[in-house]
């Protein structure tokens, strides 16, 4: 058995993964990993070792049984206390709560919003054009976009949404100290749990007030739902929408055929970009709950396994070509969304603000370029979702 290797967050350039996760990938799709505390469990690089941990019922997302990969703090202070946290949360519990937000996240309720979006980026689009360049395309437009969307869906207050992107950026840095992510934690749900309260009070005809008037979960547990839908869901696309322009703005052949024909390319654009960037950098967490045979190597029961999304989304066993920037590329089939029963229930949703985000943003900036230069962009590798802190763009 090879020596156990310890997960690298630094990247070569703002878009690849750590350059020794190709060198693991070639050597084979499982390795012995250190974690951050001391265990040493398992790292997963491989497209298809990744696909059969993350569908195998055998492995658990419960936090209390997690090591963490880096940082020595992910699995204790998080969320692991949250009633209706589910993500984290094993079958049946798991699919009690998903099983009531289904209806909220299907393909067909996505489209339904579509005009929504595209008005809200329009929006927001309208506001940068008034200010004059230069903008931080995060602050304008990257991060606003999403969580407008998301905090109307679940019924969150406009008001709110500065105090809830505070919270999640401290409990998403890798450099928090538990106590400040406890604190977070906890004024975030506070601020929850009020909201269910005034959804109980004055009946509302969105996602929390919809959950109160089923009477099949707690008040806690609605709130642990809010504060999950409310960080994932606007964390991620943020992210996205940002580090996504970056690439798109320094890869100037792929962004020309984009813009040249965006109503047919713009859903191949989202999904290759998806794969090709893969923010969730620090990768998916699993235990073993009983002893698990993978691509030849016996996983113990209680041992953890980080599935590597950014080294699996570039194998070239799945993907040809796999480190080529291609918005023509049929990218199906990626891992940015996770994959199995836990795969993000608001990818249709995510994908829909991309859509829609991506084309109207060039389509109105036919000129959008860097206001600084590339290397002074700067990534969030300390953050547990990857992108970049701030993007100042001119056109």
């Amino acid at each position: 058995m090879s020596r156990p290797v310890t997960l690298s967050l630094e990247r070569p350039n703002p878009f690849d993964p750590p350059g020794e996760l190709a060198r693991w990938r070639e050597e084979g799709p499982i390795r012995p990993m250190l974690y951050a505390d001391g265990h040493v469990g398992w790292l997963v690089t491989g497209y298809a070792a990744a696909r059969a941990v993350l569908a195998d019922p055998r492995f658990s997302t419960d936090l209390k049984v997690l090591h963490p990969p880096v940082g020595g703090r992910l699995t204790q202070a998080m969320f692991a206390d949250v009633p209706g946290f589910f993500l984290h949360q094993d079958p049946p519990e798991h699919t009690r709560v998903r099983g009531l937000l289904t209806g909220q996240f299907t393909l067909r309720r996505a489209k339904e919003m579509e005009p929504r979006i595209a008005q809200i980026a329009e929006d927001l689009l309208d506001a940068m054009e008034k200010a004059g360049p230069p903008v931080d395309l995060v602050r304008a437009f990257a991060l606003p976009l999403p969580s407008l969307v998301i905090c109307e869906l679940i019924g969150v207050p406009v008001e709110a949404q500065e105090d809830f992107q505070r919270q999640s950026e401290v409990m998403l840095d890798l450099a928090s100290t538990p106590e400040m992510v406890r604190r977070a934690k906890d004024e975030l749900m506070r601020s929850m749990l009020e909201l269910v309260d005034g959804k109980r009070a004055r009946p509302a005809q969105d996602l929390i007030g919809n959950l109160v008037a089923t009477r099949q979960l707690t008040k806690e547990e609605i709130a642990g739902v809010a504060m999950l839908l409310v960080i994932a869901g606007h964390e991620t696309t943020a992210n996205m929408l940002a580090l996504g322009t970056f690439a798109l703005l320094r890869n100037p052949g792929q962004l020309a055929a984009l813009r040249e024909d965006p109503g047919r390319r713009a859903g191949a654009a989202v999904e290759e970009l998806m794969r090709y960037l893969s923010i969730i950098h620090i990768g998916l967490l699993r235990s073993a709950t009983e002893d698990v045979l993978v691509e030849g190597h016996m996983i113990r029961a209680g041992e953890t396994v980080t599935v590597s999304v950014a080294a699996a989304d570039r194998d070239p066993a799945q993907f040809p070509a796999p480190d080529a920037f291609d918005v023509t590329r049929p990218a199906t089939g990626h891992l940015a969304f996770g994959h199995g029963v836990h795969q993000c229930i608001g990818q249709q949703l995510a994908r829909a603000e991309m859509r829609a985000g991506y084309p109207a943003l060039l389509r109105r900036f036919p000129g959008l370029r860097l206001a600084i230069e590339p290397e002074q962009v700067a990534t969030r590798s300390d953050m547990a979702i990857y992108g970049v802190h701030r993007l100042p763009v001119a056109w």
